[in-house]
């Protein structure tokens, strides 16, 4: 159980809700499998083998969002409704209409979809209810919404925002990389990203590659703002920041993998020890990052 992409929200501190009854409302809207005619289908799963919809340890939560869709691709429905159409062309001497086009497509797809494949996936969402904490592990924002919109949908209230702090990541990471040093407890890695602001929007990508010497500077003379940097806290985590603030390529490094590998012993006693010892890392990690970025901006 270690996150590898974090979307950043804020709770208020403490945010004043029942583990039980967070458990009842994700119960309200429990994962189930696509029926016949459903192309897509979410609601909420066990975070590991057992039967909660909660994991609880240490004042920490785990939940899990399930999603299941239909894979059943634009090319072959239009396919088959371009042959429906060719069909009833044939019989009705004269070309389907657009609305009757759309209908044709309608109908293929209602046909096609029991036959589909689906794909399933499990979008998991770390909550310190005590800090003020709503963190999902996606990749994309957008896959960060499925979590909070259902969310949304079974709980009476969800005071969140996505987390603004009062320095922006591009404006930070331009000053590290212009004076060559990072904060404090953080270190420079060898991957950057810097973009024009033109209409070129003109990008210059650096990958396991050293980031001293001239070439930093003069880009970011030139104009070019960081939208993308490598860094590693406290020789414990590596990670990826961008510029909407979001953690990508996280990494837990050596240090935390042999502690976990110590204290656990393979299964479900495995998975509270990833946890306990991911959540006490980010719980120590995001503190520091906000103050980094020149403190939260409005907090909570």
């Amino acid at each position: 159980m270690w996150f590898k992409n974090l979307q950043l929200y804020r709770l208020p501190a403490p945010w004043n809700i029942d583990l039980a009854k967070l458990e009842e409302r994700l119960a309200k809207r429990p994962f189930q499998h696509c029926g016949s005619q459903d192309l897509a289908t979410r609601g909420f799963s066990s975070p590991n083998r057992s039967d909660a919809l909660v994991f609880a340890s240490n004042q920490h939560w785990l939940i899990a969002l399930g999603t299941e869709q239909k894979l059943l691709p634009a090319s072959v429905v239009n396919q088959v409704a371009a042959d429906r159409a060719e069909e009833i062309e044939a019989q009705q001497g004269f070309k389907p209409g657009r609305k009757q086009v759309k209908e044709i497509k309608e109908a293929v797809t209602q046909e096609l979809l029991p036959r589909a494949f689906p794909r399933r996936r499990k979008t998991f969402a770390w909550i310190d209810p005590v800090r003020g904490w709503l963190v999902v592990d996606a990749a994309s924002a957008a896959k960060a919404d499925e979590v909070i919109e259902t969310l949304r949908e079974v709980l009476d209230e969800l005071p969140l925002r996505l987390l603004d702090t009062e320095v922006s990541p591009s404006s930070a990471m331009a000053d590290w990389l212009a004076g060559g040093d990072a904060p404090a407890n953080f270190t420079i890695d060898r991957d950057c990203e810097l973009r024009s602001v033109t209409e070129e929007k003109a990008t210059v990508r650096y990958v396991h590659h050293p980031l001293e010497g001239e070439d930093i500077p003069k880009h970011l003379a030139d104009g070019k703002v960081p939208t993308k940097l490598g860094l590693t806290f406290d020789e414990r985590i590596s990670f990826v920041l961008t510029e909407r603030l979001e953690i990508k390529r996280l990494a837990f490094l050596d240090v935390i993998q042999e502690e976990a590998e110590k204290n656990g012993t393979g299964g479900d006693e495995q998975f509270e020890v990833d946890f306990v010892l991911m959540t006490a890392e980010l719980a120590r990690f995001l503190p520091h990052l906000v103050e980094a970025l020149g403190g939260e901006r409005n907090p909570v």
